[in-house]
Parts: C-alpha cells; structure tokens; sequence
C-alpha cells in the first residue's frame, strides 16, 4: 500500500485561476487538501481584475465577493463621436486580496511560494530545489504559453495608480476612453477612480504585436492626467500585461501540448473573453466547474477541463470572427471605429457580449449594417475561417 500523497490536488501558478480554484475547492469541497506552488514571492502577482455585475452568476458573485475591492454603479466610454454613459455595475479584485484570501484559506504547509517549478508530471511536481510534491491531481495554472497552433492578436497596457493633487471628478470608471492620439493599433485609456483623489490609469493598445514600450506609455499616461486637468502628487502603484486576443487556430492541438493527466486551466487554456480580454469571469465559472465535478480524480479532471474549455472556443467563433475584421480586415490606425460603431448599439447588447452570451439576434445586429472595414475583405478573411 503506498504511502498518502502530499495533496489531493495540488496547483501549480498561483494567479487568478488557481487561486480561484483553491478558494472554490475549499468552499465547496472542504475535505480536499489543495497545494499550491507560486515561482513568485506573492500569490496573484500584481494585478487588478475587473468585471460588470452581470457576468458573474450568483454562486459566482458570492465566490468573488472577498477578492473585489472596489465596486462602481455605473461606468463610461468616450469616443470621437459620442461619450455614453451605462448604468451597469462595475467591480475590480486585486491581487493584494487574492493573497490575502489564499492565506487565510490554504494551509501553510500547502503553500509554496517564491519556488520555481523544475518539472511537472500528473501525479508529482519537481521544483527547482529538487523538492517533489506528490498529489493525486495536478493542474497547471501558469499562464498563457506561446503556442503555433493559436493565431493571437495583442492587448497590451501599462497602467498607474496615482494619487492627485485634488479630487478627479469621475463618478465611475471610464472603460474606454478612445479620444486620445492612436498609436501601436487601436489605443485606450481606462481609467478606475478608488478614491476621490486616486485613481488607476491604464494606457492600452489592441496591437498586432507584443512588444511594449513601458517608458514612451508612461508619458503617455502622465500626458493624458495632465489633459484631464489632474496633478499627479504620487505614484502609488505600476502594473503592465500584455493578454492575448484570440483571432484563430485550433484549440485541440493547443491543449495536447499540456502532458496527459496535467489539466491546463485559466489562461493556459485560452479561457479569455476573446474580444475584450477579460479573464475574471472565466477564471470564476471553470472554479465553480471544477469544484462540482463528481470526480477530483486527475485523470478525471484533465478530461472534463479539456472538454470545458474545447466546448468554450468552440462556441466564441463568433467573437473571434470580429477579432479578424479587427486585427486582419481595419488598419490599424483605424479600429477605433469598429468599436466605436459597437459601443453605440443597445446597453444590453453590450451587457451581454461582455458576459460572452450574445444572442443570435445581438450577432445580427451587430453585423447589420454600413460596417466601418473594407466589406471585400472581410468577407475574404471570414470565408478564410
């Protein structure tokens, strides 16, 4: 008889996704003993997660509730042609909360951090210190891998959390503020007031490639305070990312890179809104899957996380239909009109795509109409799909 493994599942990243999973785990699956290995000194990294109210369900929202630090009842995007307002819930998790609930939950002789991982095998993890953890079930929760089998475009950001000289005004974030100079593709600024006199500013781009200029964007970034009349008296925080935007390729080949019996999950396993980036909901709904599965086998898990997140690409084609006449179809210097046409269409509409539930009436919709690319080539870069 062998000897009892280290951990009934153990978690190896310890980002959004995993600490998610180990939150779920223990709340809805308390007898399991989750492990989680991070190669950083702090789970979650450094990082804000933001969401609308109405992407997560209820058993969602509830499992989110101690990671989100700042709730907002309405939100705005600017474009040249109109500024709008939408009178939908808006919130943002952070990192610092993350941690802060994965020690509180998990175990400290379960917990790892600030170890690299050596090797990876479905029933053991070797770290870089030669240590072997032994589990019962191991998912790979690292991020995002380069991958020849997905054809990705790029949204990528550097933001700042300054605090003003005086109070900024805004009553809500601004999601998308579209009005400032293009550069790089399609550029951003979003903006997410925590106080009257702090606020997250983020510089963003939908860019062909990865590369990101931190020091020509933070000029950008402190040009952009100035011209909304702010002072910034301190820098209080910096984070950047660059997240992938899914245009194509083949979601089985991209997941029979991970060894069989390691369940890749999060973004590992392209579980991304594909149009918008945004991870949270999905990191929050594959917790909640995994959580009620009927078998916490490995072998289980990798099988019902692989057909989760194949059936999830498979039913965004649409989203990533737009992502080509975005990437593929709009000049670059351009695309501000494709979204600015999308954000203009009906508030539930938009509720409803970024909670990636369109309806075959919004798709239509959507498409309907004088569209803001060259109509031949889009029609090539579809038929191409």
């Amino acid at each position: 008889m062998g000897s009892r493994p280290d951990c009934d599942i153990l978690l190896v990243g310890g980002g959004l996704s995993a600490g998610l999973l180990a939150l779920a785990l223990a709340r809805h699956r308390p007898e399991v003993r989750v492990g989680i290995v991070e190669a950083g000194p702090r789970f979650g990294g450094n990082h804000t997660w933001s969401s609308f109210e109405t992407d997560l369900s209820a058993e969602g929202a509830e499992l989110a509730r101690t990671l989100i630090a700042h709730r907002w009842a309405d939100n705005s995007i600017r474009f040249p042609a109109y500024e709008r307002h939408f009178a939908a819930g808006y919130q943002s998790a952070t990192s610092e909360r993350l941690h802060e609930a994965l020690l509180a939950t998990i175990p400290a002789e379960r917990r790892f951090l600030g170890v690299p991982v050596a090797s990876v095998a479905p029933d053991r993890v070797v770290l870089a210190d030669q240590r072997v953890l032994t589990a019962s079930a191991v998912l790979d929760a690292r991020g995002q891998r380069a991958s020849p089998h997905l054809d990705l475009g790029f949204q990528k950001f550097v933001g700042r959390e300054v605090e003003l000289a005086a109070p900024h005004g805004l009553t809500g974030p601004v999601i998308m503020d579209a009005t400032v100079d293009q550069h790089d593709g399609y550029r951003f600024v979003y903006t997410l007031p925590f106080s009257e006199r702090t606020v997250l500013i983020e510089d963003t781009y939908y860019a062909d490639g990865p590369a990101l200029d931190r020091a020509a964007i933070t000029r950008r970034i402190d040009a952009y305070a100035a011209a909304q009349g702010w002072t910034i008296a301190r820098v209080l925080r910096e984070e950047d990312g660059v997240l992938p935007i899914a245009i194509d390729g083949d979601i089985r080949a991209h997941l029979a890179q991970y060894p069989a019996g390691v369940a890749p999950v999060g973004m590992a396993a392209a579980l991304f809104h594909p149009v918008t980036g945004y991870s949270f909901p999905d990191a929050v709904r594959l917790a909640l899957f995994v959580a009620h599965l009927p078998d916490l086998a490995g072998e289980a898990i990798d099988r019902a996380v692989r057909a989760y997140a194949t059936d999830r690409w498979d039913e965004r084609g649409f989203y990533r239909m737009l992502n080509k006449m975005l990437f593929r179809v709009a000049e670059p210097g351009k695309r501000w009109r494709v979204l600015q046409r999308f954000y203009g269409l009906d508030a539930q509409l938009v509720s409803r795509f970024y909670a990636s539930h369109s309806t075959v009436f919004d798709k239509v919709r959507i498409l309907t109409g004088r569209p803001p690319v060259p109509f031949l080539r889009a029609v090539r870069e579809v038929m191409r799909g």
